[in-house]
C-alpha cells in the first residue's frame, strides 16, 4: 500500500497522515483521558516529538496512519491499517479525538470508506479489529460494518480497575 490516500466519504475525507498533522490539537486528543479511555495510549503521555516520532516509523513500512477531516477541512481524527503482506490481511483501527464529533456518524463513515478501499484491493483477502467489550461505541461501529465476532480474549486488560475482554473481528473480500 505505497503511495499517498486520498479518499472521500459521505462525512469525511481521509488522507495519509502527514508532519502537518501532527498538532498540538491531535497532541491534545492523545492526552485526554475521555479520548484515550480505551486504548493503551492513556498510559503514555504524548507530545510534539513523540508524535513526530510514531509518524516516522511508518515510513517505508506497508503501514498505513490516516488522517481522518470532516469535509470542511477540519482534523477530527486518525486511523491506522497494519498490513501482514504475507497473509493479505490488515488490521485497522481508529480514533475520533475531537469529541463534538462522537455519535455525528463521521467515525462509521470514516470507518466504512476504509474498509471498502482496503476489501476492494487484489492484494486484501482480509480486514480484522479489535476492541475491549466494555467499548460500547466501538462494538456498534464494527458491528454495522458487516465485521464478524471472530474470537475473545478473556479479561485481557484493565479498564478503571476491572478486567475487560478484548473482542477480535474479521471481514473478508468477497
Amino acid at each position: 500500500m505505497s503511495g499517498a490516500v486520498h479518499l472521500r466519504g459521505n462525512r469525511v475525507r481521509i488522507d495519509s497522515f502527514t508532519l502537518a498533522d501532527v498538532s498540538p490539537t491531535y497532541v491534545g486528543w492523545l492526552n485526554d483521558p475521555e479520548v484515550v479511555r480505551f486504548s493503551n495510549q492513556r498510559f503514555r503521555s504524548h507530545d510534539l516529538e513523540s508524535c513526530r516520532a510514531y509518524l516516522a516509523s511508518f515510513v517505508d513500512s506497508t503501514n498505513l496512519f490516516l488522517s481522518i477531516k470532516a469535509l470542511n477541512g477540519r482534523a477530527i481524527g486518525t486511523m491506522t491499517a497494519y498490513r501482514a503482506v504475507p497473509h493479505g490481511t490488515v488490521d485497522v483501527g481508529i480514533m475520533i479525538g475531537d469529541r463534538a464529533c462522537w455519535g455525528g456518524g463521521y467515525g462509521q463513515d470514516a470507518w466504512d470508506t476504509v474498509l471498502a478501499w482496503l476489501l476492494g484491493r487484489p492484494d486484501i483477502r482480509k480486514v480484522t479489529a479489535g476492541t475491549l467489550a466494555c467499548n460500547r461505541g466501538m462494538l456498534r461501529l464494527i458491528e454495522r460494518s458487516g465485521m464478524v465476532l471472530e474470537g475473545t480474549r478473556r479479561a485481557q486488560e484493565i479498564v478503571d480497575g476491572a478486567p475487560q475482554d478484548v473482542v477480535l473481528f474479521g471481514k473478508f473480500a468477497t
